[in-house]
């Protein structure tokens, strides 16, 4: 039971995380509560690569 608990409260972090970052980081803009994890995070969405739109059509 404690397992199964452990695993949903794990799960929710991650779904919590990937919001966070699909709200604001990815927009540009910035995490009002926590700005040194919006910072961490800005610097993961630079480090990406991006594909143009002349890349993109195939």
């Amino acid at each position: 039971m404690l397992v199964i608990v452990l695993m949903m409260a794990l799960g929710l972090l991650v779904a919590g995380g990937v919001a966070a970052y699909v709200a604001f980081p990815h927009r540009g803009k910035a995490l009002p509560v926590a700005p040194q994890l919006g910072t961490a995070m800005r610097r993961g969405v630079d480090s990406m690569p991006v594909l143009e739109d002349s890349e993109s059509r195939v």
